[in-house]
This record gives C-alpha cells, structure tokens and sequence, in this order.
C-alpha cells in the first residue's frame, strides 16, 4: 500500500470531549470520527487495526471447535418476552417498531436469538456440544456514552454460545473457550489478567473478566501478588478484618457533634480512630402489588387497558459498614431481599429516621428499617454511629446490648493490603479495562425459552449454556490505552494497521531514494510484511510526527544522506530506538525489529 493510495487524515489537537488518552489519540490519528454520541465511524487506519482484531478472534474460535454464524441486529420483541428480559433489561435496551406496529429491540447481546436457533436446530443429545459464534454490530444506549469508543452506545462485539448436555459438558466448554481468550489476548500482544466476576444483566453463575492491565481502566481489579487468585473488586470476597467480637467496655453515650455529617468529621472532632466509626446507608425497595409484569406471559405490541395497582410502600434499609470502607452496591444488590434497590430519598430517611442524612445510625429509629452490617462492623465494639439527630452521635454502641444482633454480609469493597479470601497473602488493587467476558448461563435461557433437547434416556432436557464476549472495537482503545507515550500510539506488531512504513524523504525528487524505497518496499511485500510507503511530498518533520502519532512498530527512513554512506534508518516505534543499518542488511533488520 502507497500513502497516495490510502486515506491518511491525522489531527494536531483533539476534540474538546475527549477525556482519555485513547479518544483523544484515536481521535488525532484519523482511526475515528464522531458521527453522534458514542456512534463513530471507522477511518481505514482504525478499520485495519479492527480487521486484525477479528483474525485473531476467529482463528483461536474456530481452533477451539466453535461455529460461526451471523444473527441480526433487528431482533423480534416476542424472543425477548420469552427470555424475561423484555421488562428487566432497562433502558439501554434501543426498542423500535415496524410500520405494522410490532416491537423490535436493536440487539445489545444475542443469548435469545441463538436460543431460539437451537431449540429448532438441535434435537437430540448425538448433536451436542455446539459452540455458535458471530461478530457483529451491537447497540447500548448509554444514558452517558463517553471516553470514545471505550463507553460508545454502537460497537462491535463477538459473541458466542455454547450448547451441552449437562454441567460438565458444559463446563469443559467453559473452560476451552477461558483458554481460547488467553490465547486471544496473548497473541495480540497485551498484558491483561484473567479475573473472577459479577454476571450482571446477563445471568448465570460461573463469570470470568479479562481485564487490559492500564492506569486509566474503570475496573479495579483485586488480586494476590503471592497467588492467583483475582477478581473484579465488585465481587472480591472482602473478609472481616477483626476476628472476634469482645465483650463491651464503654457506655453509650450520645454526643453532641456539631456540623459533623461524616465519618471523617467525626472522628477528627473526638479525636479518635476513623475505624471506630459506622457508616449509615439507606437503601429502598419499591414493592409492587400489580404482579402481571412477571406474573403472567407478556405477548408484545398488544396493549394491556388496564389500569395499574398504586405502590406499596418502600421498604426501607439500613447498611452499616466501617468509616473508612465503601459499600460495593453489586454485594448489596445479591442480599436477598434488596434486588433492584434505590438509595433512599431524603424525605424517606427523614420518615424512617427522624433526622437529615450524616447523623444516621441504627439506634432509635423512628420507624423499622431491615438491618444489614458488613462482616467487620458486626465484630466491632464500643462503636460510634449517628444517634438520629443533627448534631448528635453515639459513642459506646455495642451489638447486642444496644441494639439487636444484625444481619451480617459482604457488603463492602476491598482495599489494598486486606487478607486475600485464598489465605496465602495480602490484596494489591490495580486498574483494568473489561475487553471480553465468558459466562456459565447453565439452564437460565434454555428453561425460559423451552429449548430443549432429546438425551440418551429419551428424557426432553434443557440445554446447559454458556456465554462469551469480547469487545472488539473496544479493544482498540484498550490497547491504546495500555500502548502510548507522550508522542503518540505505540501498537503491538499484532493489531498495528501496519507493521512497517518506509519513509522516503525526497521520494519524489530524487530517482535514488525512490529507487532504494521502492525496492525496500517490494523486498517487504514478497515476505509478507504488512508495510506501507509513505510517497506523500510532506516535510520529513511532518512525516515523522504523523508516524509517530499513529504508531506504527517500525519506520525506515530511506533519506539521500544515509544513502550516500549506504544505509537506512531503522526505528522502533515503542522505546524509539534508532539504528542505522547498511541498505543490503535492511531486510534482517526489520524482522528483528518486528520480532523484539
């Protein structure tokens, strides 16, 4: 490929929305351009980079025995009802209707189009194991899409699911397509971990992340330096950091604390340890009588005339963890009873605690509330809460004496040094990007949707699933994120848009450069080399910024100087090394600077 030939677009200044490093480089580079909040286009160079990105992933799947398909994007709203998802998705589900009225939804995952396909294309058990796999255009619609292709509302996914049955079948499939993706994210050249995880809207039970390791991930990955234990800090098991619960050994005593509403107030005011303090946080759950969303089978697009049963009252919830911790809402989310639980409105805490938020605490309250303490609170003594009125706390607070025994719970996030749940050493914390995630769904769809198959009792049985993603144009910016300096994008050789441009200063001018570039350039194609001759008449400034800024592994710059001592420039994008190296010796050059 020729420079003059292709589409070459790069930027000095990014756009004012571009809050990461990946988005605004993406963005400088010419890979993107905004067509609406989070909808992009693909520029050639990023289009590149995401075609090599699907070699990888269709080579490792189909090498580790999975079928690909191509479901649609437009997906009929009946499926959905079937699958309950219809009502429980929430509003990043995009729903559209036909001109005959009918509900479709623009899919944001398949599990019930491919359940569907199996339930009328697999019959019996001699069919089994399946592994269905597409890549293909998904849309979220993200009340706030943002950092670029990171958090976008359209975006390209691979999405597979396997079909086996019974659990260990299942599980093997589980495991190979666990093995498939480290192989995935290995051969593209990215350090990433492996981590255990929450199955979110999704559903299942068994949940592995794999995380791109870079300073700027939204994740937070919990793991053991001295082990292998990892899991995203959402549903790493946070231990009690005090073993036993003591006998009390102080009153309780209210005192005043004037304008103290936090923790940290509090404990600077009376001059005690932050972990001495209890932290109060009131969720809400709203109760429905009218029980026909789940209570009965939904046929879409036929309305339902009848009016709607008025709210029960909220149940209120109080949630008691240490001063200096911070309640994980997806632990909280799992505690049965609190599915689908609000933080409580002012006027609901005012209701239940007869006091503002800050002075909160679980001593007198003015109406019943469900307690819940997180393992460390509930072997606390002689604690300090709020004494439910402003400008008061108690100190001395003791389980059991004081008030009665809660229900007690992993409620909270883990910190960096606390006891890994394996015993074998302390907690480090580190940030992530999610690129690809695999689920153990076992009969979750298949009993919802009816798909069954014939086993070799002759038994009709539900299909054990699973479920595997991995975002591919997200990967884009992972990658960056983990791959850039101050000059630009330094890609891994395996997803670069190319592995090599061979810059000829002059290339025009000079029947010299351009013959030594052209022959470099030939020499590159017949081995197979993804390279690109950049022929534009730009200043060598110009050139090089441009390379550097996109990112290239290696640049040779084929310049009238070096040629008259015989040689080329040779360098390395990442670590921006140089090396001068004689014309006849270029070839062996490269490859080993693409090798290292």
């Amino acid at each position: 490929m020729k420079a003059s030939r292709f589409h070459l677009s790069t930027q000095k200044e990014a756009p004012a929305d571009a809050e990461i490093v990946s988005h605004r480089l993406m963005t400088r580079a010419g890979m993107i351009r905004k067509v609406a909040g989070g909808i992009y286009t693909y520029m050639p160079l990023g289009l590149r980079s995401i075609r090599k990105i699907e070699a990888i992933v269709r080579d490792e799947m189909n090498r580790a025995g999975a079928i690909e398909l191509l479901m649609p994007v437009v997906q009929p709203a009946e499926l959905w009802v079937e699958s309950g998802r219809w009502d429980k998705y929430g509003p990043e589900l995009l729903r559209v209707k036909d001109r005959h009225q009918r509900d479709f939804i623009v899919q944001p995952t398949s599990e019930e189009v491919v359940t569907d396909i199996a339930r009328n294309e697999l019959r019996s058990y001699r069919q089994l194991p399946k592994n269905f796999y597409h890549i293909q255009t998904k849309f979220r619609d993200e009340r706030r899409p943002r950092f670029g292709v990171m958090r976008g509302r359209e975006f390209t996914m691979k999405d597979g699911y396997s079909f086996d049955r019974d659990r260990e079948s299942a599980l093997a499939s589980y495991r190979a397509m666990f093995d498939a993706y480290r192989a995935i994210f290995t051969r593209m050249g990215l350090r990433f971990r492996a981590v255990a995880a929450d199955t979110g809207a999704i559903g299942g039970s068994a949940s592995h992340e794999f995380q791109v390791i870079a300073d700027t991930g939204e994740d937070a990955i919990a793991y053991c330096p001295d082990s292998d234990y990892a899991a995203n800090i959402e549903l790493a098991e946070a231990l009690p950091l005090i073993g036993k619960r003591e006998a009390p050994s102080a009153p309780l005593v209210k005192v005043p604390t004037p304008s103290a509403a936090r923790c940290e107030d509090v404990a600077e005011l009376l001059g005690i340890p932050l972990e001495r303090t209890v932290k109060s946080i009131v969720l809400a759950v709203d109760e429905r009588s009218d029980t026909r969303i789940h209570g009965e089978a939904r046929v879409a697009s036929v309305p339902d005339d009848r009016p709607p049963f008025p709210p029960s009252a909220p149940q209120v919830w109080l949630l008691l963890v240490r001063g200096d911790h911070e309640l994980n809402e997806v632990k909280a989310g799992k505690i049965d009873g609190l599915e689908g639980f609000r933080f409580a409105t002012e006027a609901e805490i005012v209701e239940h605690f007869g006091s503002p938020p800050g002075y909160l605490g679980p001593i007198g309250t003015r109406k019943p509330v469900r307690l819940v303490a997180d393992r460390t609170v509930a072997n606390m003594r002689d604690f300090i809460c709020g004494a439910n009125e402003a400008d008061f706390h108690y100190t001395g607070a003791n389980w059991g004496r004081d008030l009665p025994e809660p229900l007690v719970a992993d409620i909270r996030n883990v910190r960096e040094g606390d006891p890994s749940p394996d015993g074998k050493g302390a907690l480090a914390i580190q940030r992530g990007i999610e690129v690809g995630h695999v689920f153990f769904l076992g009969t979750r769809y298949s009993k919802a949707m009816n798909a069954l198959f014939v086993d070799v009792d002759g038994q009709s049985k539900p299909f054990e699933m699973g479920c595997y993603g991995i975002g591919i144009t997200r990967l884009l910016g992972a990658a960056i994120e983990q791959n850039h300096d101050e000059r630009g994008i330094a890609w891994p050789r395996p997803i670069a848009p190319f592995e090599v441009v061979v810059v000829p200063p002059g290339y025009a001018r000079s029947d010299v450069v351009r013959a030594a570039a052209d022959a470099l350039y030939e020499q590159l194609l017949a081995e197979g080399v993804d390279v690109l001759l950049d022929d534009r008449d730009e200043r060598p400034g110009a050139m090089f910024a441009d390379w550097e800024l996109i990112g290239v592994p290696v640049r040779v710059t084929v310049g009238e100087r070096s040629l008259k001592d015989g040689k080329v420039e040779v360098l390395v994008r990442r670590g921006m090394r140089v090396e001068q190296v004689p014309v006849g010796d270029a070839l062996p050059a490269i490859r080993q600077a693409l090798a290292g």
